[in-house]
């Protein structure tokens, strides 16, 4: 447009030249068909490889069949949605070319036409309806099915309850490009909510063709930037550069390799010593060192998550809430972030991040206490239920694998027995086992951690409803239900936020949880990548935005 205006200004042939040439010099820095954004005049290194470690494996590469973060960070790579967030944290349409509504319950979107899958075939609004209905359906027993009841779209809650059948799903293609959505209650923010791993299609006559075994290498079809070229469990999952995606040219990485390496001082040793581009994380009890040592490679960000212990409150004793709220009251949480973590995270007394948009939650009464009272009244508390010294509370203390879920538990389990009368047995589960302890509901206190799906306080706050499946914790409370869906249902901002801070006045009457600390994402990067955001609160960092630069670039 820039360089039609100046081409239509009236001048001789040479004047006309000399006005081409400088609208190029002008718009040359902003036409960069990179989407790494590449600076001009950068060296790019030769071999466009990226190695990224993912903390434990991850269980499927089924987005219907995933939980964890490490699963999602895999699968943006490999398949994209509707819409997405950028390296700043903003909305942005992504297989979504735009999208209306008029009263933000009945949307339409409209599809890019250049998507495509990498069998080659197009990318449509059928397989949205496709994916989403398979979503729902009970056969498909998905981890997240909640997810889309939580975005109240026609017929979602009855379909997972087996009332209805999947065809009566609230969404329809208009054609090859066009998708309508129904929901039930209008919901400005629906289309934050299709950032979530669980809402990216997937491709229908490839499941049908091999079944559980769609996700293995060779058979996998997506229409990410990349392509899944090897995946050896336990060891590496390889995804290569996809030819076919929509921004094929704008990609610079060639090919990704994600390590699942549990032992966090394990992975920081591999990523000094080269083999490592971007951590999964640090260990706590090299931070300091790290920080003042390797201050280039350390990137610390905000992150949308909370770290908090998950009461089963169905199991004795812990159905008994005097007990859940002695834990609560005796936990040093200053000692834990100052101490034990020690990277800047905050101490936590309500579940929802303070950085989360339309979030503002008050301090419960006892977080306003000296620790020294809290101890006090859960040595009370305790003590009202018949538990003391010469009759001490014994419960086990459950944490997947991690040097730094181990920390935490033993200094955890030191400050209550210094202040309780508490004997506390630690035990320790690899991913997938932990997963299927926490789903079973076989524990009595769980090492947990939740980081919001979009940036919104219901991201959080529907995980205590009785209808989430992810619910582990079996906190099953009408009042706590009709708390949060008057916040779904609200037309004003002050009034969602007003029930938003009932409902966390709640969970610290109750204490179905006890928060920890609020997270900041700490990871080691190499130096020489470029494009990694230390902006994105929801970790959306996907490798088609990275590229490696020559060793003797400088920033």
């Amino acid at each position: 447009m820039f360089i039609q205006y100046l081409l239509n200004i009236p001048c001789n042939i040479y004047n006309r030249m000399l006005l081409m040439i400088l609208a190029i010099i002008l718009i040359l820095p902003f036409m960069s068909t990179h989407a790494a954004n590449i600076p001009q005049g950068t060296k790019l290194a030769k071999e466009q490889q990226l190695v990224r470690g993912i903390g434990a494996e991850v269980p499927s590469l089924d987005p219907h069949k995933v939980e964890g973060l490490g699963a999602s960070i895999v699968l943006r790579d490999l398949m994209e949605g509707l819409t997405s967030e950028d390296a700043n944290g903003n909305l942005i349409p992504l297989i979504a070319e735009r999208w209306t509504t008029t009263d933000n319950k009945s949307f339409t979107f409209y599809l890019r036409k250049d998507a495509k899958w990498s069998n080659g075939e197009r990318v449509t609004a059928h397989d949205f309806v496709y994916s989403w209905r398979r979503l729902l359906d009970p056969n498909t027993a998905s981890p997240y099915a909640w997810y889309l009841e939580m975005t109240t779209m026609q017929n979602a809650a009855d379909i997972i309850k087996g009332d209805k059948k999947p065809e009566t799903l609230g969404v329809k293609a208009l054609d090859d490009f066009t998708l309508q959505v129904q929901l039930n209650e209008s919901l400005p923010y629906f289309p934050k909510m299709l950032v979530h791993t669980s809402t990216k299609p997937v491709h229908q006559a490839t499941i049908e063709k091999f079944g559980s075994k769609w996700t293995r290498a060779g058979n996998f079809v997506g229409n990410g930037a990349f392509t899944l070229k090897k995946w050896t469990v336990n060891e590496r999952i390889v995804l290569e550069k996809n030819p076919l995606y929509m921004d094929a040219d704008e990609v610079i990485i060639e090919q990704v390799s994600y390590l699942p390496i549990e032992n966090q001082v394990a992975e920081m040793n591999r990523f000094l010593s080269g083999e490592i581009d971007i951590t999964d994380s640090v260990p706590n009890e090299h931070f300091n060192r790290l920080s003042e040592k390797y201050s280039d490679s350390l990137k610390i960000s905000p992150l949308l998550c909370t770290y908090y212990y998950g009461v089963r409150v169905t199991n004795p004793p812990f159905d008994d809430v005097r007990i859940r709220k002695a834990l609560a009251y005796a936990l040093d949480r200053d000692i834990i972030t100052q101490y034990i973590t020690g990277k800047g995270e905050a101490p936590a007394y309500y579940f929802t991040p303070d950085k989360t948009a339309d979030m503002v939650a008050e301090l419960p009464e006892y977080a306003t206490w000296s620790q020294e009272k809290r101890n006090t009244e859960a040595q009370r508390l305790l003590k009202e239920v018949g538990y003391d010294e010469d009759n001490p509370l014994e419960f086990e203390l459950l944490y997947n694998t991690s040097e730094n879920h181990k920390k935490i538990a033993t200094a955890v389990r030191q400050l209550w027995k210094q202040s309780l009368p508490v004997k506390v047995s630690l035990i320790n589960e690899e991913w997938k086992t932990f997963l299927d302890t926490r789903r079973f509901g076989t524990y009595q206190l769980t090492r947990s951690g939740w980081c919001g799906d979009y940036n919104e306080p219901s991201t959080f706050l529907t995980l205590l409803m009785s209808n989430n499946s992810s619910n582990d914790m079996q906190y099953y409370s009408k009042a706590y239900d009709a708390i949060v869906n008057r916040a779904l249902q609200a037309t004003s901002n002050q009034d969602r936020q007003q029930a938003y801070k009932e409902a966390e006045a709640l969970l610290a009457v109750d204490m179905p949880l006890i928060p920890i600390y609020h997270y900041v994402l700490a990871r080691l990067v190499n130096p020489n990548i470029r494009g990694y955001s230390m902006n994105n609160a929801l970790d959306i960092i996907p490798s088609k935005l990275m590229y490696k630069v020559a060793d003797n670039e400088t920033e």
